[in-house]
């Protein structure tokens, strides 16, 4: 059976799976500083900086409901291409720069069963950066239609932490969320060969929505 996950109203926004280890502390402080801001001149200091990363926060893990694309090859993240290079195995790598400001849960870009999932070690070096390819990563290979598709979620500078929301063997349904990273970061998708990419350098993707590929 496919790995469901719970429907939700059109139009609803919730909050991201592996949200709670920083949204909580931060709303507790928040809750804490607003309360007892009228008796203490330190604690009302506290309390505008505090409610503001709590908004930020629950800005950052928002987690909004898509209507998936009908396309062979979706985009798995929110963000801005940054760049499309052939591989020398004759796959295409698409790159999507992830910033602050993007949802930050990435989604299957078609369905299949997951084959592998690798938490590869690595540096924090900004997502936008050569040097990135040494960074901290989870590594995804999907047994598809079209073969094996292998998407990578890798660790920005302020990215401390990817969250897997799958496990291996687990059939996932194209557009299914797949995973979190925390804060700046980047996805690559790898096409088979074969599979033409149709998006272009500085394009802005959606998760689930825009289309990788090209007839």
């Amino acid at each position: 059976m496919p790995h469901s996950q719970p429907s939700a109203p059109r139009g609803r926004v919730r909050l991201a799976r592996g949200a709670t280890p920083w949204l909580l502390p931060t709303a507790a402080t928040a809750a804490v500083s607003l309360l007892r801001a009228r008796r203490s001149g330190r604690w009302a200091a506290l309390a505008v900086p505090s409610a503001a990363l709590t908004a930020g926060m629950l800005w950052f893990f928002r987690d909004p409901e898509r209507e998936i694309t009908d396309a062979r090859v979706v985009s798995p993240a929110d963000g801005v291409v940054q760049s499309v290079m052939p591989w020398k195995d004759g796959r295409t790598r698409v790159a999507i720069f992830m910033s602050p400001l993007n949802v930050h849960v990435n989604r299957a870009p078609l369905a299949g069963t997951v084959a592998s999932v690798e938490h590869v070690p690595g540096g924090y070096v900004p997502a936008f950066n050569k040097e990135s390819e040494d960074n901290e990563r989870v590594v995804w290979h999907f047994d598809t239609e079209i073969g094996d598709v292998e998407v990578i979620q890798i660790a920005g500078a302020v990215a401390r932490r990817i969250v897997p929301y799958v496990p291996r063997g687990c059939k996932v349904e194209q557009g299914e969320r797949i995973g979190l990273i925390r804060f700046g970061s980047r996805v690559d998708v790898y096409l088979p060969e074969g599979v033409e990419p149709g998006v272009d350098v500085g394009q802005k993707t959606t998760a689930g929505v825009t289309r990788l590929d090209r007839d």
